[in-house]
């Protein structure tokens, strides 16, 4: 699965781009605030999958 890692202020220039290559092409995206990892936009069944893991625990 390919990734990447923009800042907050080009993920929020490319929102719509971000959100289209974690829909159609299954891109993680890692939003980063001075360097560092802040959030991710990934694809739907990655966040089903995470929330079904952890609802089994």
């Amino acid at each position: 699965m390919e990734s990447e890692e923009m800042s907050v202020a080009e993920a929020r220039s490319r929102f719509a781009d971000v959100l289209n290559e974690a829909a159609v092409r299954g891109r993680i995206t890692y939003i980063t605030n001075r360097g560092r990892r802040y959030a991710a936009v990934v694809p739907v069944q990655v966040a089903e999958t995470a929330e079904h893991m952890r609802d089994e625990h």
